[in-house]
């Protein structure tokens, strides 16, 4: 029944384990969370298996079966880590599992060696398995494909051995010798791995927190984030509560029934629950844990109170066997204690006739199985009807149509990078083709370059490229282009895709991975406003700076050289003499930009304390300042839609090349007129630099989907210029 019920509520579950296992999802969450459920199941049918079935070391043949059992344990637990190293989680699991049970064990006088077979050829099947996967990491982090997995399995297979030996070498002795025993193993161990082994101290810490840690840059990762109580209950609603009773329907079947597969359930879920709570990643990974629980509850409900729910409602359940000849034992208990030594009443008590009994329902019973079918109908209606909702939201799978279209282009229009995509690489002995090259963008968006255009991303959603000073973080949020460019060639990156939330809402991530202490603070400033009811509202106005970013440079500008127009002049007063954590502005004017950084410099040369002035805009494509051109980027396709009512010219998704650029000796600014492959014409502008402009754009060769709709040419002259496509992407001099 608890098999049957938990595969009920597993497939209407909501929440992170839905919108993970959406088709159309790139990456693998549902994988991790399949075969950690497998492996979980394995491991709780040897645990059933071996106490009907006990082991015997001296009896091989007992072995034989729980063996192969563990054998497929430790297969179910490599495919899991072939697919994530979160996978060592489990590992986790089975190790505080391990511990707890040979100490209830032996408190209870049952023999151990079930827990040394199951964890010694689950735990080598999962050695062999890692070093057919690859060692592909150099160090001992665990959230690696590195030398700690093996190390740590290994480990757990010790520490079970002597956990073993520990309790056979105390058999005989009283309790208090194996619990001075276990708790001077683990003070000893502890002190020495401190203080004689701390590069292992520093493994294991390093590892809890790969897994459990946060911080700054962690919590800008959505699945780093808190899980909170309201958007759990907006994910499980009264799976919670099931989940609250089956832990305790599991604890009570445990003491009472001894039954070490509800202490597995038990100690695996409250591990899920615990790091759900740190990182909400692990959400779908506790949704089989709340279905398990939820299904413990109510298949005990059900076979404790079904029986009375029926005769409540006046169907009289069948009569057994057993109960009969139990009632035929009572009627005749006096004619047996009076007659035990002869046969003749031996043979009439066989022949006596049950006498029927009346059955009384128990209410109590029958109103806990009601409320569990209270329980249960509400949260398989609210969760499948969050399962329909999100399927016709999410018909488009998890990747938006603008990103779907950018990328199938680049995958059709870029060259091939000579990389065999269903290839298997060595590390020791791979080298990048000739004509391999890199692709920058944010770390979200690795996977899906990946898999539509077959190219190789900078960054992805492990992580990978996202911090450092060649980092996706440094190259987008930095202000000189030419320490981007560093980057680049660093990475051998050809082109730069961007997006319209990279330059919004995924721009405050970008600044904590590059500055965590500084954040968002240099590029946008909130404010507060009193309104005439004395109400308070905020909002964010953006920094010179802001402009000048990469990922603005490129997105909202195109690139081009963009003069400040209408600015925001800005006087506003401390905010914390008021108890309010922000500026508070007291004075706002448009104005143009000449003006309004003349009147900020004056206010801020005689501010009194606490007071200041700055010019900020509210456009994304307006800046607060002047923005040079980038000399080295030119945008070769664009995404149809635009997300921004008031910005047009920014579309959904942006890709650029990174080109080394003609040379056109000249002074002033020089302008090209451009339409893109979506229809939009727009200007790129320059001002010279040392007598030359160095300019992206060919006009007689190939800019992939950009038109060119003019030659080069330097305002307030009569000069213009062709360049070639060869002069653009090996940086020859036009004139």
């Amino acid at each position: 029944k608890t098999g049957i019920i938990t595969a009920l509520f597993t497939a209407i579950v909501a929440g992170q384990f839905l919108y993970r296992s959406l088709f159309g999802f790139v990456d693998h969450h549902v994988a991790e969370t399949f075969f950690g459920a497998i492996f979980c199941l394995i491991y709780i049918a040897y645990i059933a298996y071996v106490k009907e079935h006990p082991i015997d070391f001296a009896d091989k043949e007992s072995l034989k079966i729980p063996a192969l059992i563990a054998v497929l344990c430790g297969i179910a637990y490599v495919m899991g880590l072939a697919n994530m190293p979160t996978m060592i989680l489990y590992a986790l699991i089975a190790a505080i599992y391990t511990g707890l049970q040979f100490i209830w064990d032996r408190v209870n006088g049952k023999t151990t060696e079930y827990l040394v077979l199951l964890n010694t050829v689950t735990f080598v099947v999962a050695i062999i398995g890692f070093f057919i996967i690859g060692l592909h990491h150099a160090g001992m982090s665990l959230a690696r494909y590195s030398l700690g997995h093996p190390v740590a399995y290994l480990a757990l297979i010790i520490a079970t051995l002597v956990l073993y030996g520990i309790e056979r070498g105390l058999k005989d002795k009283p309790l208090s010798y194996y619990a001075g025993a276990i708790a001077g193993m683990c003070v000893a161990g502890f002190l020495f791995v401190i203080f004689v082994t701390p590069e292992i101290y520093n493994f294991v810490i390093d590892g809890l927190y790969s897994f459990f840690g946060y911080s700054a840059t962690l919590l800008t990762i959505q699945e780093a984030k808190h899980l909170e109580f309201d958007g759990a209950w907006a994910s499980f609603n009264l799976g919670l509560i099931l989940m609250v009773l089956g832990f305790i329907t599991a604890a009570y079947r445990f003491l009472k029934e001894y039954k070490q597969t509800y202490l597995f359930v038990i100690i695996w879920s409250l591990m899920m629950l615990y790091a759900t709570t740190i990182q909400i990643r692990y959400e779908y990974y506790l949704a089989v844990n709340i279905a398990l629980l939820g299904g413990i509850f109510v298949a005990w409900a059900a076979e404790y109170g079904f029986k009375d729910l029926m005769l409540l409602i006046g169907i009289k359940p069948e009569k057994s066997e057993k109960p009969a000849e139990t009632e035929v034992a009572e009627d005749n208990a006096d004619d047996n204690a009076a007659n035990a030594a002869g046969k003749k009443s031996k043979k009439a008590a066989k022949k006596a006739k049950p006498v029927a009994k009346k059955e009384h329902a128990n209410t109590l019973a029958a109103g806990v199985f009601i409320f569990a079918i209270l329980l249960s109908i509400p949260f398989v209606y609210y969760s499948g009807t969050q399962d329909v909702a999100l399927g016709i939201a999410m018909k488009n799978g998890g990747m938006t149509p603008d990103w779907e279209e950018a990328l199938s282009w680049m995958g059709e229009n870029t060259p091939d990078t000579g990389i065999d995509y269903y290839g298997i690489y060595t590390r020791s002995s791979y080298e990048n083709p000739e004509e391999a090259y890199g692709v920058m963008t944010w770390w979200d968006y690795g996977h899906w370059i990946t898999f539509i255009s077959k190219r190789a991303p900078n960054s992805n959603p492990f992580q990978e490229g996202v911090a450092g000073k060649n980092g996706a973080a440094a190259y987008f949020v930095q202000q000189d282009e030419a320490a981007s460019n560093a980057i680049l060639d660093n990475l051998n990156t050809r082109y730069v895709i961007t997006d319209a939330e990279m330059d919004t809402a995924k721009f405050w991530a970008m600044c904590t991975w590059y500055n965590s202490s500084a954040g968002t603070g240099p590029y946008q400033q909130t404010f507060a406003m009193i309104n005439p009811d004395n109400s308070i509202s905020t909002g964010n106005l953006y920094t010179e700076k802001y402009y000048n970013t990469m990922i603005s440079r490129l997105h909202n500008l195109d690139g081009s050289m963009v003069d400040p127009s209408a600015v925001y002049y800005v006087e506003y007063v401390d905010g914390s003499l008021y108890s309010i954590p922000i500026p508070i502005v007291t004075n706002a004017q448009e104005m143009n930009y000449t003006e309004a950084k003349a009147a900020a410099d004056a206010y801020n040369a005689n501010a009194r304390a606490g007071t200041g002035a700055g010019v900020y805009s509210l456009s994304l494509t307006d800046p607060s300042g002047e923005v040079a051109a980038l000399e080295h980027y030119r945008l070769i396709h664009e995404s149809p839609s635009s997300p921004f009512s008031n910005a047009r010219n920014v579309k959904y998704v942006k890709v650029f090349e990174y080109v080394k650029g003609a040379k056109i000796k000249g002074d002033g600014i020089i302008d090209i007129d451009l339409e893109s492959d979506q229809g939009r014409k727009f200007t790129y502008s320059q001002r010279s630099t040392d007598g030359y402009f160095t300019v992206p754009y060919s006009t007689t060769g190939d800019n992939y989907g950009t038109k060119v709709l003019s030659d080069y040419r330097i305002r307030g002259t009569t000069q213009t210029f062709k360049v070639s496509e060869d002069a653009v992407m090996n940086g020859l001099s036009v004139n």
